[in-house]
């Protein structure tokens, strides 16, 4: 039977009136208070014909800061700025889940009060610096987390699923991918762990699986997704084994049950630096939920994929920048505004952010 991208989709209890979904994109609008703004909810609020928003990474506490401007959602001023943002949509029928985020390794002590940022293992990420509230920096050698650090923070993952439900949201998305704390706890370059949490493939995902299991004590299982970069070498990542890793991975979340599975697309994304890239053809012979495909997709990649079976829902990302109508562009085989100047990404301020047109003929 052959599927369109501007069908509608059945995830979990929710229909989604398309399978085109808007990835998360770090903006660093939030400012110094990393609470979401008027700001933010007009930029969601333009892009709101996509089937299912993906916020922009979310950290889940403070030690989990990484980025300038990037939102947070552990505060009631947090909830309440992002409650704000869901009630804006809400009269869009568009579907809107949090994305958690931990930054683990990336980071820097001057986000910490002076300590050092956590990780699996005190593995330095190797790469051109950061930019911190001082400036930018050299990466640091981070501090490998203790058992208690690790249950604390599984303790934060649950708050903020908590936090997420009370802010307004359809759902959540676990941020396991791009080299980020969850993703340094599953690849083996970065975890060098010789307790519960290391070595074997069910040790690495251990500390992803428990995180889930909080997650999903607040959440249906249904609106609950994660996110993974099997092929990635985003933040110095890359592993051997990463092929082992991640088959072993998906086969414990398709147990789960779970809304969905967003995998950073391989034959989108390139080859791994250490071997020939995993597909999305071998995620869908051990996953039968809601795989979400993303990375660089043009029109004709994801309806190639949807048509395959390969992929339920295509996320869209960069040109999701510059063109808030993106969903009518693509239905109407319209031209896309270019969307490769890096200048504003990141800067405060509409400019950049909320000032692109929609597609006037």
């Amino acid at each position: 039977m052959s599927r369109s991208l501007f069908e509608p989709i059945q995830l979990g209890d929710l229909q989604l009136k398309n399978r085109i979904a808007m990835a998360p994109m770090t903006r660093g609008r939030a400012g110094e208070s990393r609470v979401a703004n008027d700001l933010m909810a007009e930029h969601y609020f333009q892009r709101a014909s996509a089937g299912l928003l993906l916020s922009e990474a979310t950290v889940i506490s403070e030690e989990g800061i990484g980025w300038i401007g990037s939102p947070g959602i552990y505060t009631a001023e947090m909830v309440a700025g992002w409650r704000r943002l869901t009630e804006r949509l809400r009269p869009t029928g568009t579907h809107i889940f949090l994305q958690l985020w931990h930054c683990g390794r990336v980071s820097h002590s001057d986000f910490h009060h002076g300590e050092l940022p956590l990780s699996a293992s005190a593995v330095r990420l190797e790469g051109d610096g950061i930019h911190t509230p001082s400036g930018k920096k050299e990466f640091e050698t981070p501090r490998a987390m203790s058992l208690d650090e690790i249950q604390a923070t599984v303790a934060d993952y649950r708050q903020a699923a908590l936090n997420a439900r009370e802010a307004g949201f359809s759902g959540i998305e676990v941020h396991a991918a791009n080299g980020y704390l969850l993703n340094q706890f599953l690849d083996t370059r970065t975890n060098r762990r010789s307790d519960r949490y290391g070595g074997s493939l069910e040790n690495k995902y251990r500390f992803l699986g428990e995180v889930l299991g909080a997650v999903l004590e607040i959440w249906p299982a249904g609106r609950v997704g994660v996110r993974l970069s099997p092929n990635g070498v985003f933040n110095d990542m890359g592993s051997p084994d990463f092929r082992e890793t991640y088959l072993y991975t998906i086969k414990e979340l398709a147990s789960l049950d779970l809304g969905y599975v967003h995998i950073m697309d391989g034959l989108a994304f390139g080859f791994h630096q250490q071997g020939e890239a995993m597909t999305l053809a071998e995620f869908r012979a051990h996953y039968p939920g809601v795989i979400i495909g993303n990375c660089g997709y043009t029109k004709e990649d994801a309806e190639q994929r949807l048509a395959a079976g390969h992929l339920d829902i295509a996320a869209f990302g960069r040109p999701f920048i510059s063109n808030p109508d993106l969903v009518e562009r693509l239905a109407a085989g319209l031209p896309l505004a270019p969307y490769d100047d890096m200048s504003l990404w990141y800067t405060p301020g509409p400019e950049g952010y909320t000032d692109y047109p929609p597609f006037r003929g």
